[in-house]
C-alpha cells in the first residue's frame, strides 16, 4: 500500500521534522516499510501555467498546431504541439525552455520546419496522473506564469507499506490511521476529521433499507443530489495517482479517496437503479456482471447488494455494471457498510477476483466508522460541489457489535514484561496519542481499547505491553544478557526416530532425502497412468493439477523418480513426509506421516534391489526397536502397486506398511529396462513400539555342531513359516538358523537352512543334535516342506 506524506500531513503537523527519519521509525515501530522512498515531484522544474492565445493549423502537417502561448513574461512563446485538444484561451502546464522533466531538458527545437521554444505537457508527462490523451487543461484560476508545483501539490513523499505486516491491524488501511500512528511517535497532536453534521438531516425520510442476512454487521446510507460536478479536482487526483490509483470520475474518484484516506470502502450507486435496498443471500446461483464488464458466477454463499430482489452489487467487493455512476449521474444513494470478514475472503477466493475493498473488508473493519466516513464524504463533496442537497436522513442499521475491551493491569506488570523502567506518565500519554481511554490510580491502570482497534487486534494484556514498547521504541532498550535457567528438553519417540532413520538411510545406503508438497498432482500421475484417487479435496481450488491431497507419498515418489532418471543409472529416494487419509466423524483430516523409500536401478534385477530394500527396512527396525520384522502377502489396493509381489510389513504382530514392486504399467511408463521397488511405513506406528533391551550371552567354550537342511519350499510358503516348525520345540540347545543359500528353477524352490548348536556345559554328542532335527524334519513335512534330494 501506498501512502503520500502530504495526505498525513493533513492529519498531524510534521513541520520541522525529518519526514525520512520518521517513515524508517514507523518501519520499526508499526509496519514494515518497503526499501524504496519515491520523491515525487524532485525531477520536475520549470514548468509553468501558460493560456493559449492562438492557435494554427500547420500548413504541411493533420496533427500539428503552431501556437503561442502566454507564459507570464513579456512576449509569447511560439510552440509546435500536436495535441488535439489545445484551443484558444484554454490553460495548460507549460514546460519552458530549460524545464526539467525527468531526465529531460528543454530545448530550443524545430519540428516540421518551425522553431518550438517549450513544450505543452499532458498529465501523465509531468508524471501527476496517466492520463497521456492531449495537454492537461487547468480550469483553476491561476495567474499565468505561476509555477505548477506552487498551484498543485506535486511535491510529495511516497512510501510503501508491506501489506502482509497490516493484517492484524485494520485501522492502518488508511492514512487517518497512519497519521495517529506518525502522532504518536513524534509527541504531535492528531487533527480531527473534519466531518458533516448527518443529525441536520434527521427530519428527512429514510432510505428504504433493510439487512435481511447476518453477514452484513453494518450498513449505512444517504441519498444526496443536484451533484454537477463530474471532474475531480487536481489535487485529489495527484494523491490518487500516487497511491496507485486512476482517475475515473468525481463521485467515484472520491469514494476512493475515502477509502485511502480513512481505509472505509464506500460505494456510489446512481439513485436512479437503487430505491429499494436489501442486503441479502440467494438460493440459487446465478450470473452477476461487474463494473469491469466480467459476468462472475454467484453461488448460495455470496452476499449481495440488491434494489429490492434485483442484485446491484457484490457486498464488499464490487459493484454491478447496472447501478453504476455514469456522466449523467446526478442523484447517488452513497453505502458505507461493514461485512463479516470471513465471508468476504472465501467470496473473493470462489471469484477470484480481489479488490481494495475486499482486502480492507477482509481486516475486520471498525462497523463504528460506517457513519464517520458517511459525515467525511459529505463535507468533502459540499467543499467541492456546494450546491448539492441532501435529500434523506442518514439510515442506518447496526446488526453487530463488537464487545468494548477493558484491560486491568498495574506498573509493576508493565515492568515484569518490559525489564525496564517505563514511567506513569509515559504509559499513560503513549495509550491516549494511539486513542485509548486510561485510567490510572496509584500503579493502576484500566484501559479501553478503542473500537478501531478492538475487532481483532488488542484483546489481552500482553498487547498493550507491546503498545507501549514499540512507541517508546525499542532501540531504546538497554541491552542485557537475561539469565534463566535451561533445562534439557527429551526429545519424542517419534522425532527421535526420523532423524536416526535419515542418518541410516543417507549414511549406510546412499539415498537422497526429497521433500514434497501434499497434493496428488494429476497431470504427472497421469503421465504414468496412476489415476488421483479420491480424498480430501481444497475448495475452490485454482490450479485442477493440485486441488487433491495424497493418500500415499509412493505416486509422489514415482514422478520424482520419472523426472530424475536420466541423471543416475541407480539411486534411491526417501522421506518422511505427510498423508491424509479421509475424514474423521468429526469432519476433519485424518493425518499421518509416512516414510517413503523408492529405489530405482537399470543395472539391478527387481529380487536384487528388492531384497536390498527388505534389508535396509530390517536394518533400520533392528538399530532402533532391536527387532525383527516378518512379511505377509497382501493383496493390492492402490493402481500403482503389483497385483502379486506386494508384502505387509509386520512388527509386533501390528501391521506398519507396506513392501513391493510397482505394477508392470507404471514401470513401462518411467523405464522399460529399468527396476522400481517401493516400501511406506507409518512412522507413529512404528515409534510407538517399544525398544527391546540388548540381550548379550556368553558363547559357549565347546565346540559349536552347524546342521544344514537343504529344502524344497511349495510356492506361496514364506520362510516365517518356517521357523514355527523349530521355535516350538523349546530347544536350549538350539542357538540360531540362518538362510545361507537359496536356488530355483522353473519347477521348485529351495533354501539351504543352517542350524548352530551348542551347549555351555557339554559338547554335543550328534546323536542328540540328530534327534530334534528330526522333529524339525518332521514339522517341516507337516506343511508340505521336504528335503532336497
Amino acid at each position: 500500500m501506498f501512502l503520500s506524506m502530504n495526505w498525513i500531513s493533513d492529519f498531524v503537523d510534521l513541520s520541522g521534522l525529518n519526514k525520512i527519519d520518521l517513515i524508517h521509525q514507523f518501519s520499526l515501530s508499526t509496519a514494515e516499510v518497503e526499501n524504496e522512498i519515491f520523491f515525487k515531484g524532485s525531477d520536475l522544474s520549470g514548468v509553468v501555467v501558460a493560456e493559449i492565445k492562438s492557435v494554427e493549423e500547420h500548413p504541411e502537417s493533420k496533427k500539428l498546431h503552431l501556437l503561442k502561448v502566454d507564459a507570464g513574461e513579456d512576449t509569447l512563446t511560439d510552440v509546435v504541439c500536436g495535441a488535439p485538444n489545445v484551443r484558444v484561451g484554454m490553460k495548460t502546464a507549460f514546460a519552458k525552455v530549460g524545464a526539467q522533466i525527468g531526465d529531460i531538458t528543454i530545448a530550443p527545437r524545430p519540428l516540421a520546419g518551425y522553431e518550438s521554444y517549450g513544450m505543452c505537457c499532458s498529465e501523465a508527462e509531468i508524471g501527476i496522473s496517466d492520463d497521456n490523451s492531449g495537454i492537461m487543461e487547468i480550469t483553476d484560476d491561476v495567474a499565468n506564469g505561476t509555477d505548477i508545483k506552487e498551484v498543485y501539490e506535486i511535491d510529495d513523499i511516497i512510501f510503501e507499506v508491506d501489506n502482509k505486516s497490516l493484517t492484524n491491524r485494520p485501522d492502518l488501511w488508511g492514512h487517518y490511521g497512519i497519521a495517529r500512528e506518525f502522532a504518536a511517535l513524534s509527541g504531535r497532536e492528531l487533527k480531527p476529521l473534519e466531518l458533516d453534521d448527518l443529525t441536520a438531516y434527521n427530519n428527512l425520510p429514510q432510505i428504504d433499507m433493510k439487512i435481511e442476512d447476518p453477514l452484513c454487521q453494518r450498513y449505512s446510507c444517504l441519498q444526496v443530489e443536484n451533484i454537477k460536478r463530474n471532474v475531480s479536482p487536481v489535487n485529489m487526483r495527484i494523491r490518487l495517482f500516487y497511491c496507485g490509483m486512476r482517475g475515473i470520475n468525481f463521485l467515484a474518484d472520491l469514494t476512493n479517496y475515502l477509502m485511502l484516506e480513512m481505509g472505509q470502502p464506500m460505494h456510489a450507486f446512481d439513485s436512479r437503479k437503487v430505491e429499494k435496498i436489501r442486503i441479502k443471500r440467494f438460493d440459487t446461483p446465478f450470473v452477476f456482471q461487474t463494473l469491469d464488464g466480467v459476468d462472475r458466477n454467484i453461488d448460495e454463499n455470496t452476499l449481495m447488494i440488491c434494489n429490492d430482489n434485483t442484485p446491484v452489487a457484490i457486498a464488499g467487493i464490487m459493484g454491478g455494471l447496472d447501478s453504476e455512476i455514469v456522466e449523467d449521474t446526478t442523484t447517488l444513494t452513497l453505502e458505507s457498510a461493514t461485512f463479516d470478514s470471513v465471508s468476504i475472503r472465501k467470496s473473493t477466493v470462489r471469484l477470484a477476483h480481489r479488490t481494495d475493498a475486499s482486502m480492507r473488508y477482509e481486516k475486520s473493519l471498525d462497523p463504528e466508522m460506517t457513519t464517520v466516513a458517511i459525515g467525511r464524504f459529505v463535507k468533502l463533496l459540499k467543499d467541492y460541489d456546494s450546491d448539492i442537497k441532501v435529500v434523506s436522513s442518514l439510515t442506518d442499521e447496526y446488526a453487530f457489535r463488537y464487545d468494548e475491551i477493558t484491560l486491568n493491569f498495574d506498573k509493576a506488570f508493565v515492568n515484569r514484561y518490559t525489564g525496564i523502567e517505563i514511567s506513569n506518565d509515559t504509559i499513560v500519554n503513549t495509550l491516549k496519542s494511539l486513542g485509548f481511554k486510561v485510567t490510572l490510580e496509584n500503579d493502576d491502570f484500566t484501559v479501553v481499547v478503542p473500537s478501531w482497534r478492538a475487532t481483532k487486534d488488542v484483546t489481552i494484556k500482553a498487547d498493550i505491553i507491546e503498545e507501549i514498547t514499540r512507541i517508546y521504541g525499542y532501540d531504546n532498550f538497554d541491552i542485557n544478557t537475561t539469565r534463566s535457567p535451561l533445562y534439557p528438553v527429551r526429545t519424542e519417540s517419534v522425532k527421535s526416530d526420523e532423524e536416526k532413520i535419515k542418518d541410516i538411510l543417507v549414511k549406510k545406503y546412499n539415498l537422497h532425502e526429497v521433500h514434497s508438497y501434499v497434493w496428488a498432482y494429476n497431470e504427472e500421475q497421469k503421465a504414468l497412468s496412476i489415476p488421483v484417487e479420491e480424498n480430501v479435496k481444497l475448495a475452490n481450488a485454482t490450479n485442477p493439477n493440485i486441488e487433491t491431497i495424497r493418500k500415499s507419498i509412493i505416486p509422489t515418489q514415482l514422478c520424482q523418480v520419472n523426472t530424475n532418471k536420466s541423471y543416475a543409472p541407480t539411486f534411491g529416494i526417501f522421506e518422511i513426509g505427510r498423508v491424509v487419509e479421509g475424514l474423521d466423524e468429526n469432519n476433519l483430516c485424518i493425518e499421518k506421516k509416512n516414510l517413503a523409500i523408492t529405489l530405482f536401478s537399470k543395472s539391478e534385477t527387481v529380487k536384487d534391489i528388492y531384497f536390498k530394500l527388505r534389508d535396509i527396512l530390517a536394518v533400520i527396525t533392528d538399530d532402533l526397536k532391536h527387532k525383527e520384522l516378518s512379511f505377509r502377502l497382501c493383496d493390492a489396493q492402490h493402481s500403482y502397486e503389483h497385483p502379486v509381489n506386494l508384502n505387509e510389513i509386520i512388527l509386533e504382530g501390528e501391521v506398519i506398511g507396506k513392501i513391493g514392486i510397482i505394477h508392470p504399467v507404471v514401470s513401462k511408463k518411467i523405464d522399460k529396462k529399468a527396476s522400481v521397488v517401493f516400501a511406506e511405513i507409518d512412522i507413529n506406528k512404528f515409534a510407538s513400539v517399544n525398544n527391546d533391551s540388548i540381550q548379550y550371552s556368553e558363547p559357549s567354550k565347546f565346540p559349536v555342531m552347524n546342521y544344514d537342511l537343504s529344502l524344497e519350499i511349495p510356492e506361496g510358503t514364506f520362510f516365517e513359516q518356517l521357523k514355527d516348525c523349530w521355535k516350538n520345540l523349546d530347544c536350549e540347545i538350539l542357538k540360531g538358523t540362518k538362510i545361507v543359500d537359496t536356488y530355483e528353477t522353473d519347477k521348485f524352490h529351495s533354501m539351504t537352512i543352517r542350524f548352530d548348536f551348542a551347549s555351555h556345559t557339554r559338547t554335543l554328542s550328534s546323536g542328540e543334535v540328530q534327534e530334534i532335527m528330526d522333529k524339525i524334519i518332521a514339522n517341516l513335512g507337516k506343511i508340505g516342506v521336504k528335503l532336497r534330494g
